[in-house]
């Protein structure tokens, strides 16, 4: 089973970038994301560990999945300043290594952008969820708007190369119900920065739970 997956390049800058956008409004996403989660959380492509000092008191356990070594070194430092126990593993978000029916809470968060195979990273969160678990998510999408989805779609080849594979024009939000989840709530928004927006502004956050 494949558990890396190295952006040397991106994972020197991604940093920085994160850092940036945690400094101009993304903080207060992470927290809206987590608000009210509880229990045994899988955060499925953890970054360098942004969100785990947004954890509440009421989560007993993360275990957080990074294929990038750069970057799960980074969230294993961020892990020991955890309000929460924390545990880095690595493991690409389409071969989770965790066992099934594990957790009652999968976090995806600027993952479901960059992952090769969306569907298949959606089938393994589901299968790790316990009955009645919830997939809590904050990702970056297609735009609804034409004007603007024709520019991500000029810009999106050679957005891909800088960005470690990311993707402007998935739809999460139809991926997500295509595997097998039904969406609880969804605010879409424009991230702006400094009141401008970019080619990654259009986002979503939200709440799903398996289908039955």
């Amino acid at each position: 089973m494949a558990n890396a997956l190295s952006h040397p390049v991106f994972a020197r800058v991604y940093p920085r970038i994160a850092a940036f956008a945690d400094a101009h409004g993304s903080i207060e996403h992470r927290q809206e994301m987590l608000a009210g989660v509880r229990g045994r959380v899988v955060e499925i492509g953890a970054g360098t560990g942004s969100n785990f000092r947004h954890y509440p008191p009421e989560v007993t356990q993360v275990v957080a999945v990074e294929p990038e070594p750069r970057l799960r070194a980074l969230a294993e430092k961020a892990a020991t300043e955890a309000p929460v126990p924390v545990k880095v593993v690595a493991g690409l978000a389409e071969e989770l290594p965790l066992e099934n029916d594990g957790f009652d809470v999968a976090v995806c968060s600027l993952v479901l952008c960059t992952v090769k195979d969306v569907p298949g990273a959606l089938a393994e969160a589901r299968r790790v969820l316990k009955p009645g678990g919830e997939l809590r998510f904050y990702e970056h999408v297609r735009s609804e708007r034409l004007g603007f989805r024709r520019v991500q779609q000029v810009l999106a080849p050679l957005w891909r190369l800088p960005g470690g594979g990311c993707h402007l024009t998935r739809d999460t939000e139809l991926a997500i119900q295509e595997a097998g989840f039904t969406v609880k709530d969804i605010r879409r928004f424009y991230f702006l920065i400094n009141s401008r927006a970019n080619p990654a502004s259009p986002s979503i956050i939200g709440t799903a739970r398996p289908s039955t």
